[in-house]
């Protein structure tokens, strides 16, 4: 299902239907990323200016910009999949209705959380995601550890945000939950997947809306192994 699910996500990423909502997505994420940059590069020329780096060291100098340069690229990496959910939140539900209404045409259609509830899904979420990144950041110069953790906890954050975004156009928020850890094995794969592409440069800018047509198939292939009562579509929403 999983390998059949991510074939259906690329080719609708890269569908005349998602192409607009591509576009967005692409310069949204890339815009985040920018001003992140801007921000953190300003942020260690204050601290070289505060510690009077001097420039009777040149080899000192050149070193420390090399690795500041370098740091920021890792940096950016870790803040990469906060972006990304972000980003998902933004364009969720027009992105997962193009999905629905293609791949899915017989099934009823999902319905749209407000914009608002969804993006304060999303940023409490990334704000979630920025954290254990961050932590996973202390441990990054430990060989195997430092990848193994950001591996482990992206797979498992991407997953829980994704899936539960794509089934909450079907299901309460109290519900989603619940359905995702009782098909934690195909959500955490899926996860997986996605914390995959974000090692991949200029692929990782793709994961928002890969994110979102990939577990769009997956809740439905989730819920069709449901038993009829409780894969039935249900639209109430939290107040």
């Amino acid at each position: 299902m999983l390998i059949q699910a991510a074939f259906a996500a690329l080719r609708q990423v890269f569908s005349p239907a998602l192409r607009a909502i591509l576009w967005k997505s692409l310069a949204l994420t890339i815009g985040l990323l920018v001003a992140i940059w801007f921000g953190l590069t300003r942020l260690i020329q204050v601290v070289q200016s505060s510690h009077h780096i001097s420039a009777d060291y040149p080899i000192l100098d050149t070193l420390a910009f090399f690795l500041a340069g370098a740091g920021l690229f890792v940096a950016l990496a870790y803040v990469m999949p906060a972006v990304s959910i972000l980003v998902a939140g933004f364009f969720l539900d027009d992105a997962a209705e193009i999905v629905e209404r293609t791949d899915f045409p017989e099934d009823p259609p999902g319905r749209a959380m407000p914009l608002g509830t969804s993006l304060i899904y999303a940023v409490r979420f990334a704000g979630l995601a920025l954290l254990v990144n961050l932590a996973a950041l202390l441990v990054f110069f430990v060989p195997v550890v430092g990848l193994v953790a950001f591996f482990g906890a992206n797979a498992y954050l991407l997953s829980r945000e994704y899936f539960e975004m794509a089934a909450a156009r079907f299901r309460p928020l109290s519900e989603v939950g619940d359905l995702r850890r009782a098909n934690a094995p195909t959500t955490l794969v899926a996860g997986c997947l996605l914390a995959g592409m974000m090692v991949v440069p200029v692929v990782n800018l793709l994961t928002p809306l890969f994110g979102i047509a990939l577990m769009v198939h997956v809740h439905k292939g989730i819920a069709r192994r449901l038993p009829v009562a409780d894969a039935r579509p249900r639209v109430e929403r939290l107040p």
